[in-house]
């Protein structure tokens, strides 16, 4: 989001509605060289990190459904591992 963040801040500088009072900022204005580093930092980001992101949500909601059902069965998160040392992890809690 950050990387889009930049590049639409330049883009409404290049537009002309970009004002200080009654002096329009557009290109070549110290705001708009500002604007253009700051896309030029925002790209990789919007290009690498939100792409790898989206994968790794993707990833967590289908590793969550395919063990969903091994946790219901197993009851392995609703119990402590340190309940009870005499019952085996994968065991239903007493």
């Amino acid at each position: 989001n950050t990387g889009g963040a930049w590049d639409n801040a330049k883009k409404y500088i290049e537009s002309g509605k970009l004002k200080d009072g009654d002096i329009v900022k557009k290109k070549g204005s110290d705001e708009h060289k500002a604007a253009v580093i700051g896309d030029t930092v925002g790209d990789p980001l919007k290009d690498t990190s939100g792409p790898s992101l989206n994968i790794l949500v993707k990833l967590s909601a289908i590793l969550s459904l395919v063990f969903a059902p091994f946790f219901q069965t197993t009851g392995w998160l609703v119990c402590p591992l340190n309940e009870n040392p005499d019952v085996a992890p994968f065991k239903q809690c007493k």
